[in-house]
Order: structure tokens, then sequence, then C-alpha cells
């Protein structure tokens, strides 16, 4: 879950980020890379500085650089609070990363956020009311496509949080958000283990082709496999598999490889541990070839969920459907 805050300055959007970092949430703010590029040009940050620098750095990487950069360190297994969105762009590149992201927008009148500032009395806010006026005419819109854009950002909100009351109340009105944000969907079972079976697949020695099984039953994992070479041998990637290494066209020198396939390993890992596959679901990350269907058949496995087709997979699949298993592509990217 990915909540974004933005608002007007003096708004309360800190407030909002400390209570929702108290409940576990990661906190990142788009100002910190833009904090980031005026220390490498060993400025001091004032407000205007902020602006020019961010407005700077949009115009180089594309309106949406600083989200970009910022999706590259989040983490899948986090909830986060984003803060410091300034543009329409920034909240794409947050939606397209995450369909759980959730937009809030905290209001308040220009009375109260200018006494949130003079209280707060930070390095380039406001003198007066007049000034506030100045500054914020430059933040909500902008025909620089560069520069910050808040009614833009407002008007792609979805939740609207009115700040003019207390604490108790702006937290009251967050877990509410927070409340109707749950409903967010889960992997599918397919994409759970497809995605398993893809990690798998990275420990693979195979120099020509990376592929690997999950066997499952009652969406339980009972057996991997990925291919490479036999246990106690010179893995693939070490010179061990003289076709592999002689980059042998596909679908010939089958006869000098001494690779397994995922599926095969899958199967013989479970029989070498004692582990019964009747009944069970085999994911691949490629259709079975010929020999590793013939030991699905024949270990009892009911169901094939493969992710992309395998060159010379098509007689094995038919066999696969002859013999009375399920077999069916996953929806997964390949």
């Amino acid at each position: 879950m990915i909540i974004g805050v933005s608002g007007r300055n003096g708004a309360g959007k800190g407030a909002i980020v400390d209570y929702l970092s108290e409940r576990s949430f990661y906190v990142y703010s788009l100002s910190d890379m833009v904090r980031e590029e005026l220390k490498r040009q060993g400025l001091d940050e004032t407000r205007d500085r902020m602006i020019e620098a961010g407005r700077a750095l949009r115009e180089a990487g594309g309106p949406g650089a600083l989200a970009e950069a910022l999706v590259a360190q989040l983490q899948p297994d986090r909830n986060y609070a984003v803060d410091s969105i300034r543009h329409p762009a920034e909240v794409e590149v947050l939606r397209n990363f995450s369909p759980e992201f959730k937009l809030v927008w905290v209001e308040a009148d220009e009375a109260r956020r200018f006494q949130r500032m003079q209280e707060r009395a930070r390095p380039g806010d406001p003198a007066d009311l007049a000034e506030l006026r100045v500054q914020e005419e430059r933040e909500l819109a902008n025909s620089d496509a560069a520069g910050q854009q808040l009614l833009a950002v407002q008007a792609v909100a979805d939740f609207v949080i009115p700040n003019d009351e207390g604490f108790d109340e702006l937290h009251t009105r967050v877990r509410e958000v927070f409340r109707e944000s749950l409903f967010f969907e889960r992997p599918t079972w397919d994409q759970y283990f497809m995605s398993i079976a893809q990690v798998v697949a990275s420990r693979s020695n195979c120099v020509k082709r990376k592929v690997a099984a999950v066997v499952t039953r009652d969406r339980r994992i009972v057996s991997t496999g990925y291919n490479g070479t036999p246990r106690g041998t010179r893995n693939c990637n070490e010179g061990g598999c003289p076709r592999c290494n002689d980059l042998a066209p596909g679908g010939t020198g089958l006869v000098e490889c001494f690779c397994s396939h995922g599926e095969e390993n899958a199967i013989t890992q479970a029989s070498y541990h004692g582990v019964s596959l009747q009944g069970g679901t085999l994911y691949t990350t490629f259709s079975p070839c010929l020999q590793c269907t013939k030991m699905i058949i024949n270990a009892g496995l009911s169901e094939v969920v493969y992710n992309a087709e395998y060159p010379l997979g098509g007689r094995s699949l038919d066999l696969l459907v002859e013999a009375g298993v399920k077999v069916r592509q996953s929806g997964l990217k390949a």
C-alpha cells in the first residue's frame, strides 16, 4: 500500500506522514531528491532553490522523474507514505507502479495555514499573507511543463482531508482513508506460484535457458526444481555440459546434453525426499518437453500450468491431455 500526501504549504502534510510513520509506514519524500541535488551543487536549502531545483530535475528527466527515481527503491512487502507530490506526472508514475496507490490531498484555509507557518518559523516561509499568495501562485499552476502544478495534483486526488481542527480529528480522517484503502487485490494462486517458479529459475546453472518448476498440493509447495547438471557434477556454467557450452542450435545435440530439466528435477527431488506428487499441480516457466511430460504423467500429477511455450512442446501438451492431465497457460508475464 502506498499513500501519497499532497497539499498546499502549511496544510498539514507532515502531520499525516508522521502519523503513518508511527504506524509502520516507510516514509519517503520527493523533496529529498531535490535536497540531494542542492547538496550536490553545494547550495544551502531555501524554498526558492527547492522549487527551481525540482523544476530543473523534471526538465532534465521528464515531469515524472522524481517519482521514477523513488519507485526504484520501493519493495513490494512494505507500506509507504510519500509526500511532496507536486506534479500530476508523479501521481501517474506512482499509480502505474502500484494499483494500491492512493493520493490524499490535505486541505486547510489560508489563515490557518499561515498561522502554522509562523509557529514553525521555517527559513523561506512567507512573512505575510501577500507573500504567501505570491509563493503559491508559482506552485499551484505553471505554463512550464516541468514546474509545480499543485492544482492538477489536487484534481486527481482519491481523498480530500480537511485539516482545520485538531490532531484527533485529522487522525480519525486518516484512519478512514486507511480503512477504505484496504480492499486491494492480492496475486492469484497461479500468479503466486508462477512468480515463485521464476525466482527458482534464477538458481539454474544452465547457460542456454533458465527453467524451473514448482509442485504444489492443496496450495502448498511440496517440491521445486530448476534445470542444470546432475547432483555432484560440474555445473553447466562451469563447463559441465558439452552441448550447452558448444552453443548447439535449438533442438540439436540433445544426446550430449547433461542438463536435467526443471520439471524433471522437481519430480526427482520429491522422490529423493520421499514426497508423493499424486494429485498435485506442477507450475513450470516453460511448457514441458516430451521426456518431462512422461514423468509428469507417471508421477500422478493432475495439472500442469505453464507460463511460456517450449519450442518443441506441442506433442507434449497433446499427450498430457490424452492422459487426463489438465493443462493451462498462466497469464503471468514471461
